[in-house]
């Protein structure tokens, strides 16, 4: 269901092509945090330069995941609802927004070496975390706003294609220009770092944090000066909070009368779960397997956000054709098989048992045969996670009472993030105990199955995948 804002003439109606425009902007600016701090660049740089081995890493930053999740999830509901009595989304963007950009500055002072690196390294990306997560639910509960029913799936996959875009471009300006082989002194390009960067700091890893803080800033500013907001409401944050509260336990009772929806966001909690601890660890995993350099892991990131660009897209057109339950389904069953193909491979071998030489010296860039197949699962993967993530958001928004959104999307991320310190912890203990990577990322598989089960059974209303009056589209 959509809920359209009153037009500039005064009529009821949906924004111009601008508004939308810079709506879609804001997956652009945030993206880089996801791109660069938390799966490509800083996230291996964490596990491989900062803590004392591979394993170790990628259970500090299980921990951190989880910690971050686990705030996101007892309060992103109870926001949601304060919104939707207060009226503006914009404030809490800016708001978070702020938070997001102070954490991934942060990053900039984890020196390696440093007594202080990792306890800096793991504050920073919290923080940056709360900031990014919480700036998105707000950000998503103006969807409703911008277009009618029946291009709400073109609007959130555009959103997905021009993120992962947005990702890409940040990630080839990182390699290109910036982080630099330690060995080599030169980045992807075979240039010197710009800016004096040191490689022997790994201040090119670390720029990754700023230039986050940076992008976000200049890119999110077109959604503030082209798309409208909702007017305030005149009720007081103190008043919207009590109010906000009694929502929520309003909602989380009256939630039953809507079983599709109940079981949607319990399906969402589970796959959603999965999903944000594979890109928490895959690259870290291929660093710590594979051994692979900030180039190898960059290269392997531009590929993936490549097929991710084209996914998101292509789920869009998919999402309005079959509906957002198919796509997720088709996704998720894409995700089973390249996890379990995942952790088929090693260092000498694929398909847990077929011996496959290991790269040596001079093979070049994924020089063995599990290499090679691990980019192409990674590949996979980004073609998936797109249509994933923007069809379940497409969805929500097809099934939630307009005059809630910002409740229910809090729910969305709520039912996105409640179990979300569940996964990367669950592969922070896994990899702890076993002391072995491919323990931690064998959990993720029993995610994804129980969240394809629970979603069997959500049916959508066919009102909601109807064009919606009020207005033309402007998406």
């Amino acid at each position: 269901m959509t809920h359209p804002l009153p037009a500039e003439n005064g009529a009821t109606g949906y924004p111009p092509r601008r508004a939308v425009a810079g709506w879609v902007m804001f997956d652009w600016a945030a993206q880089p945090f996801f791109t660069l701090i938390t799966t490509f660049i800083f996230a291996p740089f964490f596990a491989s330069a900062l803590a004392s081995d591979p394993a170790q890493g990628q259970a500090l930053w299980g921990y951190a995941t989880g910690a971050a999740g686990l705030a996101i999830a007892l309060l992103s509901p109870l926001l949601g609802g304060v919104a939707d009595m207060t009226g503006p989304r914009k404030p809490w963007i800016a708001t978070f927004g702020a938070l997001l950009v102070l954490g991934a500055g942060l990053l900039w002072f984890a020196v390696p070496g440093h007594p202080s690196a990792v306890p800096i390294a793991l504050t920073g990306f919290v923080l940056a975390a709360i900031g990014a997560e919480f700036a998105t639910v707000f950000n998503n509960a103006m969807m409703t706003q911008l277009v009618p029913a029946h291009r709400i799936g073109r609007l959130s996959g555009t959103g997905w294609a021009m993120g992962y875009l947005g990702g890409l471009v940040s990630l080839v300006l990182v390699l290109g220009f910036l982080a630099a082989n330690p060995e080599t002194g030169r980045t992807l390009l075979g240039l010197a770092p710009a800016f004096g960067l040191d490689p022997a700091l790994r201040e090119g890893d670390r720029i990754s944090g700023p230039l986050t803080a940076l992008w976000f800033v200049v890119f999110v500013t077109p959604l503030f000066l082209f798309t409208p907001d909702l007017p305030k409401t005149g009720v007081r944050l103190g008043q919207a909070a009590g109010r906000g509260l009694e929502q929520l336990r309003m909602t989380l009772r009256e939630v039953r009368r809507w079983p599709s929806m109940a079981r949607f966001l319990i399906a969402n909690m589970v796959y959603q779960d999965g999903l944000v601890a594979l890109f928490a660890f895959g690259a870290i995993y291929a660093a710590g397997v594979f051994g692979w350099s900030t180039i190898e892991v960059g290269i392997f990131g531009i590929l993936l956000t490549v097929t991710g660009t084209f996914g998101a897209l292509a789920g869009g057109w998919l999402d309005d054709r079959l509906g957002g339950r198919p796509v997720v389904l088709g996704s998720i069953a894409v995700l089973i098989i390249t996890c379990l193909g995942i952790l088929s491979l090693g260092k000498g071998h694929v398909l847990f048992v077929i011996p496959a030489a290991p790269a040596v010296a001079g093979d070049g860039l994924f020089g063995s045969l599990p290499e090679q197949v691990y980019l192409g699962l990674g590949m996979l993967i980004g073609l998936v996670a797109g249509p994933l993530q923007a069809a379940s958001r497409s969805l929500l928004a097809r099934l939630s009472p307009p005059e809630r959104s910002g409740q229910f999307f809090g729910l969305f991320a709520l039912s996105g993030k409640v179990t979300s310190f569940m996964g990367p912890t669950l592969v922070a203990l896994a990899t702890d105990f076993t002391n072995r990577q491919e323990a931690g990322l064998a959990v993720l598989v029993l995610f994804f199955v129980a969240g394809a089960a629970l979603l069997w059974g959500v049916k959508v209303p066919a009102s909601s995948r109807t064009p919606a009056a009020g207005g033309p589209s402007h998406g």
